[in-house]
């Protein structure tokens, strides 16, 4: 089992502070979501042309690898035009990992629209994911579907697999975001996900007055070690990427704190995982 960091916990930073952190505490890979501000990350000059290949020799250098990119690409909208643009911003991602040789791009499913309903919008994210894995087949990325939102629960996201109907889809498994948004017990989804689960962003959470709030490893309430024991019992030997939500809570630690933290903590308890 290898760790990881989402850069959704340094959304303003360059991609070397960002890599040399990941280096520096003793991380594995890096989880590729903001950097500069920027969440299409084809658009940034560090991924053009010889940047790009300086980038990737800072990797090899560094002896880390790019564990996912994650895009904002979602396929909940009634609205085709909408979903075709999600389509393409996906195509380009996925070129962009395949040039960093990373396994897959996160896509989301994700919310239900008003005036839509839920096996409607099923329909679509399975069309919408099956569009986006065909037109990046043949090379070596995968589309990944984060449980999240309203398809956060394992049933949900088996679903909608099922309806995409391919063999070159997985899943990036977020036990918290299936417990908040869906409700669902953290080590049966595990077992239900099996083989389908390629990633896993892994956040600790404390509960205060009815509401689940991120806190740093090990200092909250969510099962976290059982994951990865868990996960560790059925040899799944892929990334846990610890994912600090510091774009989205601003009010969070800062990353310089959170982000070796984990590594530490999981060093710590799982060194032979």
């Amino acid at each position: 089992m290898k760790i990881s960091f989402s850069t959704l916990a340094c959304p303003n930073w360059k991609l070397d502070q960002a890599a040399e952190t990941a280096a520096g505490a003793g991380y594995d890979g890096l989880e590729l979501r903001f950097l500069e501000g920027e969440d299409s990350l084809w658009k940034l000059s560090v991924f053009q042309g010889t940047a790009l290949q300086a980038a990737r020799r800072m990797f090899s250098d560094l002896g880390i690898s790019v564990a996912c990119v994650d895009t904002s690409c979602r396929f909940h909208s009634p609205d085709p035009k909408e979903r075709a643009f999600w389509i393409e911003e996906g195509v380009r991602m996925a070129e962009l990992a395949a040039a960093l040789d990373a396994p897959g791009i996160r896509v989301f499913g994700d919310k239900i629209q008003p005036d839509a309903d839920r096996a409607s919008t099923r329909m679509w994210i399975g069309d919408g994911i099956r569009q986006l894995a065909e037109r990046i087949a043949g090379g070596r990325v995968e589309v990944w579907l984060e449980t999240h939102g309203d398809f956060a629960s394992s049933a949900e996201i088996l679903g909608i697999l099922e309806e995409a109907g391919r063999n070159d889809l997985g899943v990036v498994w977020d036990p918290a975001n299936a417990f908040t948004d869906a409700n669902e017990e953290p080590l049966g989804a595990a077992g239900v996900l099996g083989s389908e689960i390629r990633h896993v962003h892994l956040k600790d959470l404390t509960c205060a007055e009815g509401v689940w709030k991120p806190v740093l490893s090990g200092e909250g309430q969510f099962p976290l070690r059982e994951i990865i024991c868990h996960l560790a019992q059925r040899r799944y030997d892929g990334f846990v990427s610890f994912e600090w939500e510091k774009k989205w809570h601003p009010e969070l630690a800062d990353p310089e704190i959170a982000v070796p933290h984990f590594a530490r903590w999981f060093r710590n308890n799982f060194q032979d995982e």
